[in-house]
């Protein structure tokens, strides 16, 4: 039977339609159970609280669990790998940090490419460093820090959590762009590296400014400047390190990813929820209790973010030639 031309449009039509409606279904009724965000990290660190906070949000707006699932490893390669590898459809999620914008110039031999592998989902956090030196230290700003370290090259020890972390390459990014040589001194954690720095046996350390907060309120380290571009509201007397070397900006970016073949749907879904929870009061102040500003972006923002951190950190890894021990 040979269908009316006008009959045989509309089928046609309809059925072009009923995929994207299946899909739209699906998106709203995601999720319909369990989600699962990977952390790099152990329990209790900063990352995982952040994954916390934002997974209890989207259970009470989603209706359902947000577990938190801690693989530390390998500088967070073995939770990012293993969320690259599980199944596309919304229910994997990784928290990510700037280490994933660090590794791929830190480590030879990755099973996965970031930005090719990892769909961006949303933007969380932006967090400081801070720069700090024992108070006994000759220098009271960050000026004057790079006045006595030229007249004194090699001669100042830069602490950090370890070589490659992000403590290590905002030091090193500092050094390039202030022209000092300074010997660097890798810690196996900040505590370690935060006790050599009241004692006196190294002398400036970049931290993460939620890190360091008690101390510098306590007078046991003195704040010369915050890495980002703006300074810090927990902190506005201190000011930016940019501020004495232009264009020097370094921050803490956290943010969820999932693997590249997510639905879009799923993803915007997502993307939508988090950012409403990022504006809203209660949450951004427990974000800011712990160092951290919120930083609401359409996953396309992310998704940019990710591509010029990765290359700015790229470049000072290999300028530096540091590799992953």
């Amino acid at each position: 039977m040979k269908l009316p031309r006008r009959r045989f449009l509309h089928l046609v039509a309809s059925a072009a339609v009923l995929p994207a409606a299946a899909r739209l279904a699906w998106a709203q009724a995601y999720p319909t159970r369990p989600v699962r965000i990977v952390v790099g990290f152990a329990a209790g660190t900063g990352l995982d609280i952040y994954a916390r906070l934002i997974g209890q949000w989207l259970s009470e707006r989603l209706g359902q669990s947000f577990v938190i699932d801690n693989r530390p490893g390998n500088g967070t390669n073995l939770a990012t790998e293993s969320v690259v590898n599980a199944p596309p459809d919304g229910y994997t999620l990784l928290m990510a940090s700037t280490a994933a914008f660090t590794n791929p110039a830190l480590y030879d031999n990755l099973r996965f490419n970031f930005i090719r592998d990892i769909a961006p989902v949303a933007s969380l956090t932006r967090g400081a460093f801070v720069m700090v030196v024992n108070p006994l230290f000759s220098a009271k700003t960050v000026a004057e820090f790079v006045a006595y370290a030229k007249a004194n090259p090699g001669k100042i020890n830069m602490a950090s959590g370890g070589t490659g972390t992000v403590t290590h390459v905002a030091g090193e990014l500092f050094k390039a762009m202030a022209g000092v040589d300074m010997l660097h001194v890798p810690y196996r954690s900040d505590g370690a590296a935060v006790t050599d720095l009241i004692g006196g046996r190294v002398q400036v350390y970049f931290i993460a400014l939620a890190g360091a907060a008690e101390f510098i309120k306590a007078g046991k380290l003195r704040a010369l400047g915050v890495t980002t571009a703006e300074r810090s509201p927990a902190f506005p007397e201190v000011a930016t390190v940019g501020e004495f070397v232009p264009g020097y900006e370094a921050s803490l970016r956290n943010g969820l990813g999932a693997p590249k073949a997510t639905p879009a749907d799923i993803v915007q879904k997502l993307n939508t929820e988090i950012n409403a929870g990022l504006i809203d009061p209660k949450l951004k102040s427990k974000f800011a209790d712990l160092g951290s500003v919120t930083a609401p972006l359409t996953t396309a923002e992310y998704g940019k973010i990710i591509v010029e951190e990765t290359e700015k950190w790229g470049r000072v890894i290999r300028a530096a030639n540091i590799k992953a021990e």
